[in-house]
Protein backbone atom coordinates (compact mmCIF):
# COMPACT_ATOMS: atom_id res chain seq x y z
CA UNK A 1 0.00 0.00 0.00
CA UNK A 2 2.69 2.18 0.73
CA UNK A 3 3.92 2.11 -2.58
CA UNK A 4 0.67 2.95 -4.45
CA UNK A 5 0.10 6.07 -1.65
CA UNK A 6 3.58 7.07 -2.42
CA UNK A 7 2.57 7.56 -6.38
CA UNK A 8 -1.03 8.27 -6.52
CA UNK A 9 -1.40 10.42 -3.00
CA UNK A 10 -4.58 12.58 -4.66
CA UNK A 11 -6.41 8.56 -3.70
CA UNK A 12 -9.31 8.98 -1.55
CA UNK A 13 -9.39 6.94 1.82
CA UNK A 14 -12.19 4.63 0.29
CA UNK A 15 -10.44 4.26 -2.97
CA UNK A 16 -6.77 3.26 -0.46
CA UNK A 17 -9.30 0.95 1.07
CA UNK A 18 -9.60 -0.88 -2.06
CA UNK A 19 -6.91 -1.35 -2.87
CA UNK A 20 -6.05 -2.57 0.82
CA UNK A 21 -8.89 -5.03 0.42
CA UNK A 22 -7.42 -5.67 -3.37
CA UNK A 23 -4.20 -6.91 -1.99
CA UNK A 24 -5.83 -9.21 0.13
CA UNK A 25 -8.14 -11.04 -2.14
CA UNK A 26 -5.89 -12.01 -5.04
CA UNK A 27 -3.69 -14.26 -3.10
CA UNK A 28 -6.60 -16.11 -1.93
CA UNK A 29 -8.59 -16.34 -5.02
CA UNK A 30 -5.50 -17.59 -6.74
CA UNK A 31 -5.15 -20.31 -4.24
CA UNK A 32 -8.65 -21.58 -5.94
CA UNK A 33 -7.83 -20.59 -9.39
CA UNK A 34 -4.61 -19.16 -10.69
CA UNK A 35 -5.44 -16.13 -12.22
CA UNK A 36 -1.82 -14.88 -11.25
CA UNK A 37 1.89 -16.72 -11.77
CA UNK A 38 2.73 -17.82 -8.15
CA UNK A 39 6.55 -15.56 -8.82
CA UNK A 40 4.18 -12.69 -9.44
CA UNK A 41 1.45 -12.83 -6.61
CA UNK A 42 4.52 -12.02 -3.80
CA UNK A 43 4.74 -8.53 -5.75
CA UNK A 44 1.01 -7.61 -6.80
CA UNK A 45 1.02 -4.04 -6.07
CA UNK A 46 4.09 -3.80 -8.04
CA UNK A 47 3.86 -6.00 -11.30
CA UNK A 48 -0.07 -5.12 -11.35
CA UNK A 49 -1.13 -2.60 -9.54
CA UNK A 50 1.05 -0.39 -10.01
CA UNK A 51 1.27 -1.46 -13.69
CA UNK A 52 -1.94 -1.14 -14.38
CA UNK A 53 -1.79 2.45 -13.02
CA UNK A 54 0.52 3.71 -15.57
CA UNK A 55 -2.63 4.31 -17.83
CA UNK A 56 -3.70 6.93 -14.63
CA UNK A 57 -0.32 8.43 -15.12
CA UNK A 58 -0.37 9.08 -18.76
CA UNK A 59 -3.80 10.20 -19.25
CA UNK A 60 -7.26 11.91 -16.54
CA UNK A 61 -10.32 9.94 -18.60
CA UNK A 62 -13.23 12.49 -18.49
CA UNK A 63 -16.33 11.33 -16.45
CA UNK A 64 -18.51 8.67 -18.75
CA UNK A 65 -15.30 7.61 -20.44
CA UNK A 66 -15.88 4.09 -21.59
CA UNK A 67 -13.36 1.53 -21.48
CA UNK A 68 -12.83 -1.92 -22.58
CA UNK A 69 -10.10 -4.37 -20.94
CA UNK A 70 -9.77 -6.89 -23.67
CA UNK A 71 -8.13 -10.23 -22.21
CA UNK A 72 -8.32 -9.30 -18.84
CA UNK A 73 -7.01 -12.61 -17.43
CA UNK A 74 -7.51 -11.97 -13.68
CA UNK A 75 -8.74 -8.16 -14.17
CA UNK A 76 -5.59 -6.24 -15.03
CA UNK A 77 -5.52 -3.75 -16.02
CA UNK A 78 -9.45 -3.04 -15.56
CA UNK A 79 -10.02 -3.89 -11.46
CA UNK A 80 -7.44 -1.08 -10.49
CA UNK A 81 -8.66 1.39 -13.06
CA UNK A 82 -12.00 1.25 -12.37
CA UNK A 83 -11.04 1.73 -8.52
CA UNK A 84 -8.99 5.15 -9.21
CA UNK A 85 -11.67 6.29 -12.15
CA UNK A 86 -14.53 5.10 -10.18
CA UNK A 87 -17.39 7.81 -12.74
CA UNK A 88 -15.69 5.67 -15.81
CA UNK A 89 -17.54 2.44 -17.32
CA UNK A 90 -15.21 -0.39 -17.54
CA UNK A 91 -16.19 -3.59 -19.46
CA UNK A 92 -13.65 -6.27 -19.22
CA UNK A 93 -13.88 -9.47 -21.02
CA UNK A 94 -11.90 -12.58 -21.59
CA UNK A 95 -12.46 -15.81 -23.36
CA UNK A 96 -11.39 -18.00 -20.61
CA UNK A 97 -14.71 -18.33 -18.17
CA UNK A 98 -12.54 -18.96 -14.85
CA UNK A 99 -10.76 -15.70 -15.36
CA UNK A 100 -14.02 -14.09 -16.03
CA UNK A 101 -15.72 -15.50 -12.52
CA UNK A 102 -12.96 -14.33 -10.77
CA UNK A 103 -12.81 -10.92 -11.71
CA UNK A 104 -16.86 -10.90 -11.38
CA UNK A 105 -16.78 -12.29 -7.82
CA UNK A 106 -13.75 -9.96 -7.17
CA UNK A 107 -16.14 -6.74 -8.56
CA UNK A 108 -19.21 -8.08 -6.49
CA UNK A 109 -17.05 -8.13 -2.90
CA UNK A 110 -15.11 -4.36 -4.18
CA UNK A 111 -18.43 -3.05 -4.50
CA UNK A 112 -17.55 -1.76 -7.92
CA UNK A 113 -20.68 -0.75 -9.81
CA UNK A 114 -19.09 0.61 -12.66
CA UNK A 115 -17.57 -2.91 -13.77
CA UNK A 116 -19.16 -5.57 -15.84
CA UNK A 117 -17.19 -8.79 -16.90
CA UNK A 118 -17.98 -10.82 -20.04
CA UNK A 119 -17.18 -14.37 -21.25
CA UNK A 120 -16.37 -13.22 -25.17
CA UNK A 121 -13.71 -12.34 -27.71
CA UNK A 122 -13.50 -9.42 -28.90
CA UNK A 123 -14.19 -9.88 -32.68
CA UNK A 124 -17.35 -10.92 -31.50
CA UNK A 125 -18.49 -7.02 -29.51
CA UNK A 126 -20.48 -4.85 -31.30
CA UNK A 127 -20.39 -2.08 -28.52
CA UNK A 128 -18.64 1.23 -29.23
CA UNK A 129 -15.72 2.76 -26.32
CA UNK A 130 -13.73 5.29 -25.96
CA UNK A 131 -10.56 3.39 -25.31
CA UNK A 132 -9.26 -0.15 -25.34
CA UNK A 133 -6.72 -1.14 -22.76
CA UNK A 134 -4.62 -4.29 -22.10
CA UNK A 135 -1.86 -6.13 -20.97
CA UNK A 136 0.27 -7.74 -23.78
CA UNK A 137 -2.18 -10.75 -24.71
CA UNK A 138 -0.96 -10.97 -28.24
CA UNK A 139 1.65 -9.49 -30.64
CA UNK A 140 0.12 -5.81 -31.02
CA UNK A 141 -0.80 -6.31 -34.56
CA UNK A 142 -2.87 -8.74 -34.24
CA UNK A 143 -4.71 -6.85 -31.50
CA UNK A 144 -5.10 -4.40 -33.22
CA UNK A 145 -6.93 -6.30 -35.89
CA UNK A 146 -9.07 -8.13 -33.40
CA UNK A 147 -9.99 -4.94 -31.16
CA UNK A 148 -10.00 -1.57 -33.64
CA UNK A 149 -13.78 -2.22 -34.48
CA UNK A 150 -14.31 -1.56 -30.96
CA UNK A 151 -13.15 2.59 -30.77
CA UNK A 152 -16.05 4.82 -31.28
CA UNK A 153 -15.44 8.06 -33.06
CA UNK A 154 -16.48 10.48 -30.34
CA UNK A 155 -14.12 12.00 -28.88
CA UNK A 156 -15.15 13.16 -25.00
CA UNK A 157 -11.15 13.19 -23.76
CA UNK A 158 -7.83 15.41 -23.70
CA UNK A 159 -6.38 12.24 -25.69
CA UNK A 160 -7.58 10.84 -28.83
CA UNK A 161 -9.46 7.73 -28.66
CA UNK A 162 -8.02 4.43 -28.89
CA UNK A 163 -5.83 1.65 -27.56
CA UNK A 164 -3.96 1.44 -24.38
CA UNK A 165 -1.19 -1.01 -24.45
CA UNK A 166 1.13 -1.79 -21.67
CA UNK A 167 3.89 -4.10 -23.11
CA UNK A 168 7.56 -5.21 -21.73
CA UNK A 169 10.79 -5.95 -24.42
CA UNK A 170 11.67 -5.11 -27.35
CA UNK A 171 8.58 -4.69 -29.68
CA UNK A 172 10.15 -2.60 -32.13
CA UNK A 173 8.84 -4.35 -35.48
CA UNK A 174 5.54 -4.77 -34.02
CA UNK A 175 4.47 -1.57 -34.33
CA UNK A 176 6.48 -0.18 -37.22
CA UNK A 177 3.37 -0.28 -39.29
CA UNK A 178 1.34 1.96 -36.98
CA UNK A 179 4.48 4.96 -36.29
CA UNK A 180 2.41 7.46 -37.52
CA UNK A 181 -0.33 7.07 -35.20
CA UNK A 182 1.24 6.00 -32.06
CA UNK A 183 2.80 7.75 -28.64
CA UNK A 184 5.61 5.50 -26.85
CA UNK A 185 6.18 5.84 -22.89
CA UNK A 186 8.52 4.27 -20.97
CA UNK A 187 7.18 3.23 -17.41
CA UNK A 188 10.62 4.52 -15.83
CA UNK A 189 9.49 8.19 -16.45
CA UNK A 190 6.31 7.66 -13.79
CA UNK A 191 8.15 4.31 -11.46
CA UNK A 192 11.74 3.56 -10.15
CA UNK A 193 11.02 0.24 -9.20
CA UNK A 194 13.57 -2.58 -11.95
CA UNK A 195 10.30 -4.10 -12.53
CA UNK A 196 9.57 -0.86 -14.84
CA UNK A 197 12.83 -0.69 -16.56
CA UNK A 198 11.43 -2.62 -19.85
CA UNK A 199 7.77 -1.82 -19.79
CA UNK A 200 6.36 0.43 -22.31
CA UNK A 201 2.69 1.79 -22.73
CA UNK A 202 1.71 2.31 -26.09
CA UNK A 203 -0.69 4.81 -27.07
CA UNK A 204 -2.52 4.23 -30.61
CA UNK A 205 -4.80 6.62 -31.99
CA UNK A 206 -7.50 6.09 -34.86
Amino acid sequence: MGLIKQYFPELSEEQLALFEKLEKLYPEWNEKINVISRKDINELSIRHILHSLAIAKYTQFTPGTKIIDVGTGGGFPGIPLAIYFPECQFHLVDSIGKKIKVVETIAQTLGLKNVTAQQIRSEKIKTKYDFVVSRAVTAFPRFVSLTKHLISPKQINPISNGILYLKGGDFDEEIKPFNKRISLVSLTDYYTEDFFETKKLIHLTF
